[in-house]
């Protein structure tokens, strides 16, 4: 297995792969957004987790809104029993600013310390754009728990282009540079191209983490060969998935076509298209319920797409309308 080149964190010193793995399917169980993902035995986790760090993948992105510290908590113990140390790996984690102010970010991140169980954080970012504070209050108390040596670096997610400006240029102020913007990326997913997201990023020197790069599923094909399998999804995905099954088809023939090349499947081909076009701006964090999705997961990174077939996916990604 060839490994991954490891890539820059924004312009920190922090290296990642590619890849990541998300943890909010590990959430089940707890407070916020628990009820909205099956309950997952620590075993299991602890299989998944291990899979991605066997397969390359050397970072994790989890949450306070992932279960309140659920899928914090569960993250730590898998490195745990993985024997990983903190130098071994790099964690994210995000503060949910909804109905709150900044004055809670130096009280709430002894919650995430306290669930990461001796795992440093990497990467704390600000969740949402949704909150009392202005994006200059944020970073200001961000910038406070890196000088108090409690997180590396700062972040952001779901900020437009307009606000990760005003957040890049507070961070400024305090000797800092704006880390990251999380934001929905995929072949199915492209406004950040188009709304000055990805334009700043590049400007900035900031990386962008897409999450849901796999399109809830649909870009694995799996849908495409086995409707059924829509029946399993809550009435809201269902429903939209329905509508894209027959717009998204020649796009994933393409996919299963390119796969083929690479003993790679469509899931995969699609993984290692968001983080190849456009350069290392890119990185990606597919989330995983099983061994078997981390596995492919870190599998994505092994591999490079040729210029060619970027833009053959390119091209077909473009025309679904």
């Amino acid at each position: 297995m060839t490994p991954s080149p490891l890539r820059t964190l924004g312009q920190t010193d922090i290296k990642i792969t590619p890849i990541g793995l998300g943890m909010m399917e590990f959430a089940g169980g707890g407070g916020l957004m628990g009820f909205a993902f099956p309950t997952i035995s620590q075993e299991e986790k602890n299989a998944t987790v291990k899979a991605a760090l066997d397969g390359g993948i050397n970072w994790f992105d989890t949450a306070e809104l992932y279960g309140s510290g659920v899928s914090e908590a569960s993250l730590a113990a898998a490195l745990k029993a993985a024997g990983k140390k903190d130098e071994d790996v790099v964690v994210a984690t995000k503060w949910w600013p909804l109905f709150r102010t900044a004055r809670d970010i130096p009280v709430s991140i002894q919650d995430r310390l306290r669930f990461l169980d001796g795992y440093s954080i990497g990467l704390y970012m600000v969740h949402q754009p949704y909150g009392f504070s202005t994006p200059e209050g944020e970073m200001d108390a961000m910038a406070d728990l890196v000088a108090a040596g409690k997180i590396r670096s700062v972040g952001v997610s779901n900020f437009t282009a307009e606000r990760m400006r005003r957040a890049h240029a507070q961070l400024k102020k305090r000797g800092l540079k704006l880390a990251a913007n999380q934001m929905h990326f995929s072949l199915l997913k492209r406004s950040i191209e188009k709304d000055g997201v990805l334009e700043a990023a590049k400007e900035l020197g900031v990386t962008i983490i897409a999450y849901t790069p796999l399109a809830s599923g649909m870009l694995s094909g799996k849908y495409h060969k086995d409707p059924s399998l829509l029946q399993q999804k809550n009435a809201f995905f269902r429903r939209r998935l329905q509508r894209n099954l027959e717009k998204t088809r020649p796009l994933v023939q393409k996919l299963e076509a390119i796969g083929e090349r690479y003993n790679a499947t469509p899931a995969q081909v699609a993984l290692n298209w968001v983080i190849h076009i456009h350069g290392e701006t890119v990185v990606t964090i597919p989330g995983a319920t099983k061994v078997h999705q981390a596995e492919q997961s870190a599998g994505a990174m092994h591999f490079t797409l040729t210029p060619d077939e970027l833009g053959e996916l390119d091209e077909l990604s473009r025309a679904i309308k």
